[in-house]
């Protein structure tokens, strides 16, 4: 793990922790540039707001504002857990070329779908990350299925 991947999943980490904090459902994440500026920040809201779409991926994005579409292309998201469908259709539609998630083991988006679509999976298979979303799944089952579209 490079230095910038420690700070990009350090940030992600501690935004999952406040979305479980505030009742939420524990994804964060962070978009950052690969010279190290960080663009935004943020956590699933789809607890605290009430929404259909405000994963912790989507909520990044929506904090970041509207950006040329050459930032992107000069980013890396990171988060938490493994892109769904949904979160990893952003990636590709604002063609940002890493994505770095926490881990893959509570819940595994379509990399390959990404990876053919030339961007760059890293998976960190973090411990401190696939603990807190094995917690959460665990107290609060309902929540969780509900977030990825199952009953």
């Amino acid at each position: 793990m490079t230095l910038d991947h420690k700070l990009g999943m350090k940030i992600a980490y501690e935004e999952a922790r406040k979305s479980y904090n505030e009742g939420g459902i524990p994804i964060g994440g962070c978009l950052i540039k690969k010279d190290g500026t960080i663009i935004s920040r943020g956590h699933n809201m789809r607890v605290q707001k009430q929404s259909a779409t405000l994963h912790g991926e989507i909520c990044v994005l929506e904090r970041a504002g509207r950006l040329p579409a050459s930032v992107y292309k000069d980013c890396i998201l990171y988060t938490t857990l493994s892109a769904c469908p949904m979160c990893s259709g952003s990636v590709l539609l604002y063609k940002i070329p890493t994505l770095v998630c926490g881990e893959d083991t509570n819940f595994k988006g379509p990399h390959d779908w990404l990876e053919q679509n030339g961007v760059e999976v890293i998976n960190l298979n973090d411990q401190d990350c696939k603990e807190l979303m094995a917690k959460f799944i665990k107290e609060k089952p309902e929540l969780w299925y509900e977030d990825i579209g199952e009953d």
